[in-house]
């Protein structure tokens, strides 16, 4: 009798443990769900707010009118406008040598200087392309390997200005004793929150600056290596058309 009454307090208790469980659930659910719900607002706030910043910085970038020299010049291909300030850099003086890098590996040397036009003679002597990179990162990569193979202690960077934040934050992780000289390129003037207005513009901001966050997220993981043997800049003595 004892031994059935043991069991069924058992039993009782067991099913009442059951219940306050089942009943507990739902409540640590919805906890849960408010927890998830918070952190994705406030990553959404954040990415927004970041997104109103980078928008403003890069819409109040000027061009230089009268940059200081450095000891050479490198442009991110992806405009004609970023070639054509580039060579005028090298032309007025502003460096000694120019790079440019990202160059589509079908592109002739003597295509690339007809497309830039300037002085044949300063094009053949003095400038340097590198067909081997493919994105910003790979950028970055040849560049450091140039600036080290020539010792540069200062390189002017052209690209446009809504590329330029990217394109420093991937330079500066590997060019370390270097100075960089930034000079954005600016097509559209995005001055007074123009962005807002033009859609074409806002979604290159936003583009640029999901790939910036992204850039920026890398910076908690380990470099990316390059591999050995991969061709980097190409000097324009060895450079076949």
């Amino acid at each position: 009798m004892m031994e059935a009454q043991d069991s069924i307090g058992t039993t009782g208790r067991m099913l009442a443990v059951r219940a306050h469980a089942a009943a507990a659930t739902p409540g640590r659910l919805r906890l849960a769900m408010r927890v998830c719900g918070f952190i994705v607002l406030a990553a959404l706030v954040l990415f927004a707010g970041g997104f109103g910043w980078f928008a403003d910085k890069v819409s109040h970038m000027t061009t230089p009118l009268n940059p200081a020299r450095a000891d050479a010049i490198i442009v991110l291909t992806g405009g004609q406008s970023r070639l054509d300030a580039a060579m005028d850099l090298l032309a007025s003086g502003k460096g000694d040598r120019l790079l440019i890098s990202g160059v589509h590996p079908s592109a002739t040397r003597r295509q690339l200087q007809a497309a830039m036009g300037g002085d044949k003679q300063l094009f053949s002597c003095c400038v340097d392309i590198d067909r081997a990179a493919l994105d910003t990162i790979g950028n970055a990569e040849e560049s450091a390997k140039w600036v080290e193979n020539h010792a540069y202690g200062s390189i002017i960077i052209v690209t446009n200005n809504y590329h330029m934040p990217r394109s420093l934050l991937e330079m500066g992780r590997l060019l370390h004793g270097a100075r960089l000289e930034p000079y954005p390129v600016v097509n559209t003037n995005l001055g007074n929150g123009g962005w807002l207005t033009k859609p074409e513009a806002l979604r290159v901001l936003l583009t640029e600056y999901s790939k910036y966050v992204l850039s920026l997220a890398r910076g908690f993981l380990p470099v990316r290596a390059t591999p050995e043997g991969v061709t980097l800049a190409e000097a324009s003595t060895v450079v076949k058309n």
